[in-house]
C-alpha cells in the first residue's frame, strides 16, 4: 500500500459530499440525462451513498480520493430509494427518473460479490488507487466465502475496461442498450468476471 494513501471500509461521514461529487463526476455522462439538474442529483447521491458497502482511498491528511462500492443481499453502495427520489425531484420526476434508474439494477448471485461502482478522483489517477481499491474488493469476497467478482464496464469506458482486465477480470458476456442508448449514453455494457482462489 502507497504511503499517500490508506484504504478503509467506508468513508468519513464528513466527506459524504465528496464521495457523491466523485460518483457524480465519474458517472454523469450516463446518468445526465435522467438525473440532472446537478444540484438535485448530488442531494439525492449525498443521502444513498452506503459507506457500509464500500471502500474507501483516503490521503494522509484525510481527503477522499476514491471509492469502490458492492452489493450484496444485505445492501448496496448506492441504496437510494424511490421515496428519496420523488422527496429530491417531486412526485412525477422522482417516478420516470426511478424507472429509467432500474433498467441500470444488477441483481446479486449466490457466489459472487457485485461491484457498485469505482471512481478515483482524477488529481488521484494513476497513482494506484484504483488497484488498491480492487484488491480490497478481493480480500472482501475472499472473507465472505465468494467464488468470484463480477462487475459491469460500458464500452465508452476503455481506460475503465483496461484495468481490469490487468486486474485478472475475464469478459463473459455483453449487453446491449438498444434504444436506451440515447438515454443512458453508451451502446453496451461487458459483464466482467474476476475468480477468487
Amino acid at each position: 500500500m502507497s504511503s499517500e494513501f490508506r484504504v478503509q471500509p467506508g468513508f468519513p461521514d464528513d466527506q459524504r459530499p465528496v464521495a457523491a461529487a466523485l460518483f457524480w463526476s465519474a458517472f454523469r455522462g450516463k446518468l445526465e440525462k435522467v438525473m440532472n439538474p446537478e444540484t438535485k442529483a448530488l442531494t439525492f447521491l449525498e443521502d444513498a451513498l452506503d459507506p457500509a458497502f464500500s471502500f474507501g482511498a483516503v490521503s494522509r491528511n484525510g481527503s477522499l480520493l476514491g471509492l469502490a462500492g458492492f452489493k450484496t443481499r444485505e445492501g448496496a453502495f448506492i441504496r437510494g430509494t424511490l421515496s428519496q427520489m420523488i422527496a429530491v425531484y417531486g412526485r412525477f420526476g422522482g417516478l420516470w427518473r426511478g424507472l429509467l434508474l432500474d433498467l441500470l439494477e444488477r441483481e446479486t448471485e449466490p457466489d459472487s460479490l457485485l461491484m457498485d461502482g469505482i471512481f478515483v478522483s482524477e488529481a488521484a489517477r494513476g497513482k494506484g488507487v484504483g488497484t488498491a481499491l480492487l484488491q480490497a474488493i478481493f480480500r472482501k469476497a475472499a472473507e465472505d466465502g465468494l467464488h468470484r467478482v463480477r462487475l459491469d464496464v460500458i464500452d465508452r469506458n476503455v481506460r475503465a475496461r483496461a484495468l481490469y482486465e490487468r486486474m485478472g477480470f475475464i469478459p463473459v458476456s455483453e449487453a446491449q442498450m438498444g434504444p436506451f442508448r440515447h438515454v443512458f449514453g453508451f451502446s453496451s455494457a461487458t459483464r466482467m468476471e474476476r475468480p477468487i482462489p
